[in-house]
């Protein structure tokens, strides 16, 4: 005998209201009535007021799923591959915007106020943000970390240019020292540690001997500060990690 109407509202997920009016325009007519007149969907109904909701849910109007659906040269399979790529597009669509805003985000967590294109000319591929776990992990909750956050949501474009640029010649004058043989308890080795101390103390937060031996520490600990540093050296890390450590205990903390 079919499916009545409030059968079908229940099945679908639809409204009674809804599936009237797919009557009234043509969209969805029940193949079947009963003596007195009621309505009665047969499969083939429901097989279509399926394709209907999934060409509904991808934005199509309903005048153009009509169109689609009364096509007499497409079959059920092919509505339903048309239906699969058409889902995996969106799928992939929002996987992308999805991704996009956990960027922005973690851009906005490290007060990263930059368009993609500034981000990409100051940073290239690293992304700062992804060390904020770690950085909150070991910090969160203490004057230093709030700092950070406070000094670096009012940083420009320029500031991290030249935030970045001093960060870089203190790394490079550290490779020199260390493939030049100087000791990491050197008196060079030490006035660098103590440069990229003050570098942060500048730019970030009050960075005691205390919080710059943590530092020094993630960086041999974490891999991806040490994809900062190997590449201009093997070892390097250990040795940076070794001067500021070095430099620490000659400050007597």
């Amino acid at each position: 005998m079919g499916y009545s109407v409030g059968q079908v509202s229940r099945l679908a997920g639809v409204t009674v209201r809804t599936l009237h009016h797919y009557d009234e325009i043509g969209l969805l007519s029940p193949g079947q009535r009963t003596a007195s007149g009621y309505r009665r969907y047969t499969d083939s109904d429901l097989e279509r007021l399926q394709h209907v909701l999934f060409y509904r849910e991808l934005g199509f109007p309903l005048e153009e799923i009509a169109v689609i659906l009364d096509d007499p040269g497409t079959d059920t399979l092919t509505h339903l591959r048309r239906q699969h790529e058409l889902l995996s597009r969106r799928i992939d669509r929002l996987q992308e915007m999805a991704a996009a805003v956990e960027r922005a985000m973690e851009a906005n967590t490290m007060g990263i106020s930059l368009t993609p294109e500034e981000r990409f000319e100051i940073f290239g591929d690293f992304r700062p943000e992804e060390h904020e776990a770690e950085a909150e992990e070991r910090w969160g909750g203490t004057e230093a970390f709030e700092q950070s956050r406070r000094r670096t949501a009012k940083m420009t474009k320029d500031d991290w240019k030249r935030f970045t640029d001093e960060a870089a010649r203190t790394t490079e004058a550290f490779a020199r020292a260390f493939t030049g043989g100087l000791p990491a308890d050197s008196e060079v080795a030490m006035d660098l540690a103590e440069e990229h101390r003050a570098h942060l103390t500048r730019w970030c937060y009050d960075c005691t001997y205390e919080i710059h031996r943590g530092l020094g520490d993630m960086y041999v600990a974490d891999p991806r500060f040490a994809a900062n540093y190997e590449p201009l050296a093997p070892g390097l890390t250990q040795y940076i990690r070794d001067a500021i450590h070095a430099n620490a205990g000659r400050a007597g903390a």
